[in-house]
């Protein structure tokens, strides 16, 4: 499989610094930090950011992400396809294949299975209409937490199979998957075709309920069980991407490339124990 370093990873790093550091530590892929992106463009353009991944050697995977999609105001549903729009013309001219979409939080009137489903279903149809005029595909990710709308993959699962479209497909994030209870069994069912990226991470010894992403880990430290899901995804025959995503203050405050090297040679390590 190809390897992605994840902007969040180094989140105190700008953008152009994380694409050097993904650069120098051999990676293939960069997902782009969308924060990020805007503070670049404040003072360059789409086309010179373009000529830095040409010149790099690392191309675009992602752009990480347009949050909290469902179950939103009129208002905000608006801001939200305006973001997609926009989103979607950047990573056009990028020659970035992906936009990052995540589900809401549970409204203070729980919905229904069925209602969490319409919704979602309906948003990502809503919003792969946009990518789809940029020639762009959208990558939804459930969020492990027990306050989002989406905690397993059998739900992502679902709703992306009854979008039924082939460029809405799946974010597959280890802490996430652990932290909301999916299982293996959840990624035997899956189409490889409809992954689109692995997020790898590890986690703290915690119980599941208490984990927050600060607990993460480089992959290999911790307890989530890495080796089986990548078994499992080999299985299924996905071969496509583990990009790095680490939301750990303490990593922020170190060396990008130090710690994008670090990280590169973690995920070599658990990949060659496969």
């Amino acid at each position: 499989m190809k390897l992605a370093l994840n902007g969040a990873t180094t989140m105190k790093a700008d953008l152009a610094t994380d694409l050097r550091a993904a650069h120098a530590a051999g990676f293939d892929f960069l997902e782009i930090w969308a924060a990020k992106l805007g503070k670049y463009l404040h003072t360059h353009s789409a086309a010179d950011l373009r000529k830095l991944f040409d010149e790099s050697g690392v191309e675009p995977l992602s752009i990480n992400s347009i949050e909290h999609v469902t179950f939103r105001s009129p208002a905000d549903y608006t801001a939200i396809k305006a973001e997609c729009e926009e989103l979607c013309s950047l990573a056009a001219t990028l020659r970035c294949p992906y936009i990052v979409v995540v589900p809401g939080q549970l409204p203070d009137q729980a919905p229904s299975l069925e209602e969490i489903i319409d919704e979602s279903v309906g948003v990502l149809t809503d919003l792969s209409a946009i990518a789809e005029r940029h020639g762009i595909a959208l990558a939804f990710e459930f969020l492990g937490q027990t306050d989002c709308s989406v905690q397993t993959l059998e739900l992502a699962d679902e709703i992306v199979r009854r979008v039924g479209r082939s460029d809405v497909g799946l974010v597959v994030d280890s802490f996430h998957f652990y932290a909301g209870g999916s299982t293996i069994d959840m990624i035997e069912t899956l189409e490889p075709e409809s992954l689109f990226v692995f997020h790898i991470n590890d986690a703290e010894n915690l119980p599941r309920e208490q984990l927050q992403d600060s607990h993460r880990l480089l992959p290999g430290l911790g307890i989530l069980p890495l080796a089986e899901m990548l078994q499992a995804f080999k299985r299924i025959g996905y071969d496509r991407v583990v990009s790095v995503e680490i939301f750990r203050p303490e990593y922020w405050e170190r060396d990008p490339f130090e710690l994008a090297r670090e990280a590169k040679a973690a995920v070599e390590r658990v990949l060659a124990r496969v």
